[in-house]
């Protein structure tokens, strides 16, 4: 794999947490999304303050987190798709410098005194879905710029930016809240688009690939995404391990403006000390993961941080006192990272990368839906208890969803190799006219011995799981009455265009599973693979022709 400077970057192991930061493309990017992020928190402190001002109400407040998380949730996935098929440096190029002129709108209003709830929710919502735009499409190029064997520490590092932003950016907003007006954070947040915008304009982007099949439209790409989702169990198992801790941990991320007004009687700067608290925790967390991880494993890292968020929740509840919160936001930043890397880790290594920012964008999808979800439902509940009961309900909540979600394992271990194998053959067409989108199905006939029956099913069902990630749909598997040792596999493909994606998207793991599927054939046998087309309308007589190419 080569970065888009053109340096070799193989899979040598990396020698330290900072070993992505070597390859100049990855470097660029990242330290300008730092500044960016700064930027955004500090957006997101004077949003959350200002609210507290115009509508002091718990939901009230609690809508700006839903504001802006929601976006996410209802954008990730066309912005997943669009991020698979076109130019993902011109995406975020655009999408960031839409996100500035929204900032600099947003500034001018606070500063004229005219900014309204309604109108700092609508702002929130389309600061979040830029950011939705954007997500997917940077996740997905990290793989490319940095080698395999620094992904980890390239994720981990993304997770540190987050948080060294999220360390600097409320504790200078506060100050500046305090020194100059309300306006000066989101000012400062529509400067920080022009950095990134620079370091995009210096990246060359990613290497164009040599595809001879034409890019999928964005509703077939959506679709293309789900179904993967539909079939790739490392990813479902994922989701359901992040549906379950941000679900509750998004309580204090929603009720932190009022827990340092009310809870805790401060001010705007006792808000971005908290805030600062929670980067610092996860930056000073960052370098102790590896260790952590090797110790815990993933499960066991996303358990410990369920554990510590859940002490964190009941430390803002009871807290005498600010020292003591702010403490506790400490561990709440380390509890936070080291879940959320471990989460990102396992998702990145479910996805090929056909396929990765739709995956990607599915994640954030659960992370948005659930922190929005959450940060309805506790300010709901904070405005029927009482901040504190609430508090103490989301702890108790976070610890019960530990063993409810223990089944759904993390990828861990040695990733599967999700590289194209491009080790089917090119399917042959010799019907008169051009291919099109005709419909197609493919058949395929197996002879199997009685005594590796058992095992030949079992590795078909896994098969199919395949076939339809990659495509495929009304899979079948069907055993010949008349000869019980001959099976017939069939399932069909919306066209042959769609058929050609199939063969590129096969990958090491699932060439892997087919010589598995092909060591227990009878000796002397080996698949015989059938393409079936539909008529074309002008030659509905003609027979289609097939083709046996001895692989599917």
């Amino acid at each position: 794999m080569s970065d888009t400077d053109g340096q070799d970057l193989s899979d040598r192991p990396s020698p330290s947490a900072l070993a992505p930061l070597r390859h100049r493309a990855f470097a660029i990017l990242w330290v300008a999304t730092v500044a960016s992020n700064v930027g955004t928190w500090m957006n997101d402190v004077g949003a959350g303050w200002l609210m507290t001002e115009l509508a002091p109400s718990p939901a009230t407040v609690a809508l700006v987190q839903a504001a802006t998380t929601l976006p996410v949730f209802l954008f990730a996935l066309p912005a997943g798709a669009l991020a698979d098929i076109t130019d993902r440096r011109r995406l975020l190029i655009r999408v960031n410098l839409g996100m500035a002129l929204t900032a600099a709108a947003m500034t001018r209003l606070v500063a004229a005194g005219a900014m309204t709830a309604s109108l700092l929710l609508v702002f929130t919502f389309l600061l979040g879905a830029g950011a939705a735009f954007v997500a997917p499409a940077w996740q997905a190029v990290v793989p490319g710029l940095v080698p395999r064997a620094d992904l980890p520490s390239a994720v981990s590092l993304n997770s540190v930016g987050i948080n060294v932003s999220r360390a600097i950016g409320p504790a200078v907003a506060g100050a500046l809240i305090v020194a100059l007006g309300l306006w000066a954070p989101f000012l400062v947040n529509a400067l920080s688009f022009l950095g990134i915008l620079v370091a995009l304009g210096l990246w060359r982007g990613e290497r164009a690939g040599g595809d001879r099949v034409p890019p999928e439209t964005l509703v077939p790409a959506m679709l293309a995404g789900l179904r993967y989702a539909c079939n790739s169990r490392a990813l479902q198992r994922t989701l359901v391990r992040a549906a379950a801790f941000f679900l509750f941990a998004s309580c204090y991320w929603a009720m932190l403006p009022l827990i340092a007004r009310d809870v805790l009687g401060g001010g705007a700067e006792l808000y971005g000390l908290l805030l600062g608290a929670v980067g610092a925790g996860a930056v000073s967390g960052a370098a102790a993961l590896p260790i952590a991880r090797r110790h815990l494993g993933a499960d066991g890292m996303v358990a410990a941080g369920s554990v510590a968020t859940a002490l964190t929740l009941v430390a803002f509840a009871l807290a005498p006192g600010h020292a003591v919160a702010v403490g506790a936001a400490a561990v709440g930043g380390l509890a936070w990272i080291a879940v959320l890397s471990s989460l990102q880790v396992s998702t990145q290594t479910a996805l090929p990368d056909w396929v990765r920012a739709r995956g990607l964008s599915l994640f954030l999808m659960v992370f948005s839906g659930t922190m929005a979800l959450g940060s309805l439902v506790w300010g709901q509940v904070a405005t029927a208890t009482g901040i504190t009961t609430a508090l103490l309900i989301a702890a108790a909540g976070a610890i019960v969803a530990v063993p409810l979600s223990w089944r759904a394992k993390l990828t861990t271990g040695a990733a599967p190799d999700l590289g194209p194998a491009m080790h089917w053959p090119e399917p042959v067409w010799t019907l008169p006219g051009e291919a099109g989108d005709r419909r197609m199905a493919v058949h395929v006939t197996y002879v199997v011995k009685r005594a590796d029956q058992t095992a030949f099913l079992a590795m078909m069902h896994e098969l199919a799981m395949a076939r339809r990630r990659n495509g495929g749909y009304a899979w079948s598997l069907m055993q010949d009455a008349a000869d019980p040792e001959r099976f017939v596999e069939a399932w069909s493909e919306s066209s042959w265009t769609q058929h050609l994606r199939h063969h590129a998207r096969v990958t090491g793991a699932e060439r892997l599973l087919q010589e598995q599927v092909r060591a227990l054939l009878a000796p002397g046998t080996a698949p015989d693979i059938r393409h079936l087309v539909a008529p074309a309308p002008e030659a509905e007589t003609e027979q289609p022709t097939t083709e046996s190419d001895g692989r599917a």
